[in-house]
């Protein structure tokens, strides 16, 4: 499925290790940063690029107080 735009729930859950209820409310927060900016989202999805960029950006925690 890497060739699509958006990810579905199942594939959320997945790549994340979390159950499909957790992954639901993960897509609901990110797609309410997305809509902040502007984007148009889809319940239950979200976009693929935004995905692997929130999931693999450091937390702000992380990023102050310099552990890795």
């Amino acid at each position: 499925m890497a060739n699509t735009m958006f990810m579905r729930v199942e594939e959320v859950a997945e790549e994340m290790g979390v159950s499909i209820p957790y992954a639901y409310k993960l897509i609901l927060k990110l797609n309410k940063e997305l809509e902040q900016t502007g984007c148009i989202t889809i319940a239950g999805r979200i976009d693929r690029k935004f995905f692997c960029t929130k999931s693999t950006e450091p937390k702000k925690e992380e990023q102050d107080n310099g552990s890795v």
